[in-house]
């Protein structure tokens, strides 16, 4: 196995759920360090086992506003890192305690404290995935040498954005626009403008299925279920592209940031999109928010004199594992009141993929398609502890912490900041089939046949032609 760093400061894995199961035998392969130096520090002792299976500290203990502060600083020191793979602890909050320690760090969301997704308290926007990104992008300090913070490094956010660079260089080369590698943030929007991306979609479908069915009652998931259905009752959300010629009936901007996004005024589980995958075709995706959704649109907008003259549409089109969606369908039942069981499936499954890749539209050749095919049959031989969703997971988790101890200084920064290239040499091989495909799909296909329907058939790369009620 590959070496890819050598790290002798101290790690603090906070949570340890399915991705921190998942990704500490990856770091022990890959990043050479004394095991006693790594400490794990979780809510509950629902992986002790697999802490004590690699030798591993393990520690049940909750964090809260009242004392993360004092449990950490005693954990933490210059040149150590704090991996985040928590929910219900501020991401921000831990930035700023480890920018203090002098402390490098990467999560894979930004996590706002216990209820923050739900508090009745906060307007909708408030509540937003826009909302929780300003507040991180606010620690940003150009120039400043601080502490590397990765932020939102997982599958997606995170592993997708630099699958869009290498979509856009792949295009590029196709249509004969460009061959050089842009060098910054300017020269990926112009290319993504120069080859007329209209809308990206973060297309996947998850097959996996267990063999144990889902139970009346019972929330079954390949991920952390906590995550997704934090994330699932937050507003629906996507970059708004300058394409777009009306808001939706229920969408609204926001009135500070960026400006790079939209949200609609409705849980993103409870709202579906068209999308595509080459080996799913066309599907109905969940419109759940990501910060990808927003980091991606900001990244490649081009402006003039102030002006925004190139936007993409991007948003994330979500078909989880069958047995997700019919969880989702009796949470929804329930007023979204959570079941009483949960199940995250891991040894139960018993076949399926994770088609997990950028749907990229509008451009010369139509749609093109770019990510990773992962079985659970080779999930299981290429890492343990992993199903065919953690390990696209973990695998970014591990590419993000190889480039943060290679730029230590970076301060804050997010996926498409970082270098795409050596992010998917480290993640590689852990992804399964990485493919690309070209479609004439468009969300128009086989529209209005036997119900009329509001589309514009001159634009099929609007939002409104993507979106089902």
């Amino acid at each position: 196995m590959t070496v890819h760093a050598t790290f002798n400061g101290r790690l603090v894995m906070l949570g340890f759920g399915s991705i921190g199961q998942g990704v500490l035998p990856l770091i022990l392969r890959h990043i050479r360090m004394p095991r006693e130096n790594i400490q794990i520090i979780a809510a509950d002792d629902a992986g002790a086992g697999v802490a004590a299976e690699f030798g591993v500290a393990h520690r049940v203990l909750p964090l809260t506003p009242g004392n993360y502060r004092s449990e950490l600083g005693d954990r933490l020191r210059h040149g150590d890192f704090l991996l985040n793979l928590s929910v219900d602890v501020s991401s921000v909050a831990l930035v700023k305690l480890c920018r203090e320690l002098g402390a490098l760090y990467l999560d894979t969301c930004v996590e706002p404290w216990v209820g923050g997704y739900t508090d009745p308290s906060l307007t909708v926007a408030e509540r937003s995935n826009y909302a929780l990104r300003e507040s991180a992008l606010a620690l940003v300090r150009p120039g400043a040498g601080d502490p590397t913070a990765v932020m939102t490094h997982g599958a997606n956010p995170g592993l997708v954005s630099h699958f869009v660079k290498q979509a856009l260089l792949n295009i590029a080369i196709d249509t004969g626009v460009a061959s050089v590698v842009p060098k910054d943030r300017a020269g990926w929007a112009a290319l993504a403008s120069d080859l007329g991306v209209k809308v990206i979609h973060i297309a996947e479908r998850d097959t996996q299925v267990a063999d144990s069915a889902k139970k009346p009652g019972e929330f079954v998931n390949t991920w952390s279920i906590d995550g997704f259905v934090g994330e699932g009752n937050q507003p629906a959300e996507l970059g708004w592209g300058t394409h777009e010629k009306a808001l939706p009936a229920d969408g609204s901007r926001h009135n500070f940031g960026c400006g790079a996004a939209i949200y609609l005024n409705r849980r993103g589980a409870a709202t579906k999109v068209r999308s595509w995958t080459p080996l799913e075709g066309p599907f109905h995706g969940f419109l759940i928010t990501h910060n990808e959704s927003i980091s991606i649109a900001d990244y490649y907008t081009t402006t003039e004199g102030g002006t925004v003259r190139y936007r993409p549409t991007v948003h994330y089109a979500y078909h989880p594992c069958d047995d997700a969606v019919l969880s989702l369908h009796e949470l929804a039942g329930k007023n979204w009141r959570m079941q009483a069981e949960k199940r995250l499936m891991m040894h139960e499954i018993a076949r399926g993929i994770d088609e997990l890749g950028v749907l990229l539209m509008g451009h010369e050749k139509g749609a093109y398609w770019y990510g990773s095919r992962l079985s659970i049959e080779d999930a299981r031989q290429l890492a343990p502890h992993n199903n065919a969703t953690s390990l696209q997971v973990t695998a970014a988790v591990l590419g993000g912490m190889v480039w943060a101890l290679e730029n230590p200084t970076a301060g804050v920064v997010e996926a498409d900041e970082l270098d795409h290239a050596r992010v998917l040499e480290i993640a590689g091989p852990y992804l399964g089939e990485m493919a690309g495909a070209y479609s004439d799909w468009t969300p128009l296909e086989d529209r209005g046949g036997l119900f009329a329907e509001e589309t514009d058939q001159s634009c099929p790369w609007q939002f409104g032609n993507f979106r089902v009620a």
